[in-house]
């Protein structure tokens, strides 16, 4: 790869209108409100990046991220793209609290990068591209929303329902089976957000197999430091036990491996950053750990760079890239999902293939 610095950098706030609020039971987001990094190389070339900041979840704030990649721009002008990994290793360290940070910053670098080579990203992953199909979320609510929610995912040719649960136990139960009678013989993941305790989960996952419902998979039932009760409902509920919030780091993930806790993992540029979520996906297929690509609150952007790892690195179970279909505006150039939640990334010639309108 030729010499070329990065001649200069920027961090602004990225908002975007959502169509309705999208409520899990730790918390709910009724407006995208991320942050955009870019860099523009001496040559012209730029690349792009954004940080998912879900204070609900990760404690992580939009002004603290904000400042964070202001600094970061000031700190990397001048740099030589051919280091890029080096600099990606640096920003881990210094951006060790702030991971939707290292994810935007990594984000932006490896798209420069693969458009200066004229490769699209996902060969940074794996050698063969693979289709995905992704499936979308029915937020929390009451039962009629979770009703009109799955009549109109079928109806958007999506055939894979992730409901949300974790907040109201007996009302969840019913939307859940009120999905389940709708989606058919399609599968129904259930994400609980850390709502549950183990023995609610397992006294949940007994109430719907009276009813003749086995989900296809349940994401962290528990806490995420309650690691003895994601191993109890792995061990007993029968049913495909997914960790998220558990494993934000490399070191969680062996740690699930070591101990049993679970079965799947979900992989997210915004817990890890973009290379240790490769570290982690690597080390799960090696252990026959099944895998799940997601995403926070994104736009086209992150969502579409995630679906690069899924679809070069292959092995993914699990594809929940849904963020886009609850966007009301266009904020991004650039797609490659279809509305019955194909991704198919054939035609990106150069690094993500999105970028901000």
């Amino acid at each position: 790869m030729k010499k070329s610095t990065i001649k200069k950098a920027e961090a602004k706030i990225w908002r975007a209108k959502l169509t309705r609020p999208f409520s899990t039971a730790k918390g709910q987001h009724d407006l995208l409100e991320n942050v955009l990094f870019s860099i523009e190389l001496s040559d012209g070339v730029c690349g792009f990046g954004e940080a998912a900041v879900a204070t609900h979840i990760t404690g992580e704030t939009v002004a603290g991220t904000l400042g964070n990649l202001r600094t970061a721009a000031l700190e990397i002008a001048g740099r030589d793209i051919a280091d890029f990994q080096a600099l990606m290793e640096e920003y881990k360290g210094k951006f060790s609290g702030n991971p939707c940070a290292l994810a935007a910053v990594e984000m932006a670098l490896m798209d420069a990068v693969m458009r200066k080579k004229k490769m699209p990203l996902w060969r940074f992953f794996g050698s063969r591209l693979r289709t995905l199909h992704s499936d979308m979320t029915v937020v929390l609510g009451d039962i009629s929303e979770a009703e009109i929610a799955t009549r109109e995912i079928l109806r958007r040719g999506i055939r894979s329902f992730k409901v949300k649960i974790g907040r109201d136990f007996d009302r969840d139960l019913k939307r859940v089976a009120a999905v389940a009678r709708i989606a058919g013989k399609c599968p129904v993941f259930l994400d609980a957000n850390q709502g549950f305790t183990a023995a609610q989960t397992l006294k949940f996952l007994k109430e719907l197999a009276w009813l003749k419902i086995k989900p296809a998979l349940v994401e962290q039932p528990v806490p995420k430091e309650d690691w003895e009760g994601l191993a109890k409902v792995t061990r007993e509920g029968k049913v495909l036990v997914c960790a998220d919030e558990s494993v934000s780091s490399l070191q969680d993930a062996k740690r699930l491996i070591k101990e049993k806790a679970a079965g799947a993992i979900n992989v997210k540029f915004m817990k890890t950053g973009i290379l240790e979520a490769y570290e982690i996906a690597r080390l799960a297929k090696r252990n026959g750990i099944k895998l799940m690509i997601g995403t926070m609150m994104e736009t086209p952007l992150a969502v579409t760079a995630a679906a690069h790892l899924a679809a070069g690195f292959g092995g993914f179970d699990f594809i929940d890239l849904d963020a886009p279909f609850f966007m009301e505006e266009q904020v991004t150039r650039g797609n490659f999902v279809t509305r019955s939640g194909v991704y198919d990334l054939r035609k990106v010639k150069m690094g993500i293939g999105v970028i901000p309108v």
